[in-house]
């Protein structure tokens, strides 16, 4: 299988800090492939999300190399890196809430933004925009075309927002935390439907959270970051049922239940 996402010996750091951020972190994503990566607060794996995305700030010092498809992304300018975000590479964050415009309608802003990177006419972007939210589960009546996200809720929002960037078609999603801000019964929702609709995109997926339950669901591969390195990488059969080093298995001491099995108690054995 081909690599979409390399990320090779990448190292970060912040201003004049001697701390790294990241420090020579490697992994690789094929399409339709979801990738963890987890670790606490201050681990490093929001800042290798950033740098993937190309948004790091201006403050960052950042070495070796992102590969994308085989291009380099480190060094690329402001313009190709916009062209490419959107249509090549999206992001799913934290909070729809805050990632959707209050001042603009679920509609108007969802068509935009397929305006702009599809070039579709304002009919063609209804269409796709009605469309895609039905296949996440929101009705798209005009009622709801015309709300505005905070007259959403949380899941409803989390919804929009990942319709949204699956509608663009890209190749790679990358997802901060995207089921954190949800009560639980909406997270699992969500968690099935992003594996249904990534395995009909064939996206390839860096997922970036904190919880190793969410990882249990969704992804095939794992690395572990503590202090902006990498402590252990492997299938997510393996972290979950063989973890080799103390800070995983620290993390997955931490779930409900015994370490092995999923939240609930369902083994780990060939989860994906």
């Amino acid at each position: 299988m081909s690599t979409l996402l390399e990320v090779k010996d990448l190292t970060v750091r912040y201003g004049s800090s001697d701390f790294l951020a990241a420090d020579s972190v490697s992994f690789q994503v094929s399409p339709g492939e979801v990738l963890g990566i987890v670790g606490e607060s201050g681990s490093g794996k929001t800042t290798v999300g950033l740098a993937v995305l190309g948004l790091l700030p201006a403050s960052a010092k950042v070495s070796r190399s992102v590969l994308f498809d085989g291009n380099d992304l480190i060094g690329l300018k402001e313009d190709r890196l916009h062209t490419l975000r959107g249509r090549q590479m999206s992001t799913i964050m934290q909070n729809a809430t805050t990632a959707l415009d209050p001042y603009f309608t679920i509609g108007s802003q969802f068509a935009e933004v397929l305006r702009r990177h599809r070039k579709l006419s304002r009919e063609e972007a209804r269409a796709e925009t009605v469309r895609w939210l039905r296949a996440v589960g929101i009705q798209a009546t005009r009622r709801e075309l015309r709300s505005y996200p905070h007259e959403f809720s949380g899941g409803m929002n989390q919804r929009v927002v990942i319709a949204m960037n699956l509608a663009l078609s890209p190749r790679l999603i990358v997802a901060a935390e995207p089921t954190s801000a949800l009560d639980v019964t909406v997270q699992a929702e969500i968690l099935g439907l992003l594996r249904e609709l990534r395995a009909e995109s064939r996206a390839g997926m860096v997922l970036i959270t904190h919880d190793l339950g969410v990882v249990a669901r969704l992804c095939s591969q794992v690395i572990v970051m503590n202090s902006g390195e990498v402590v252990e990488a492997n299938s997510v059969t393996g972290i979950f049922a063989d973890p080799q080093h103390e800070y995983t298995r620290r993390l997955l001491s931490s779930l409900p239940g015994r370490p092995g099995t999923r939240p609930g108690g369902e083994s780990m054995t060939g989860a994906r």
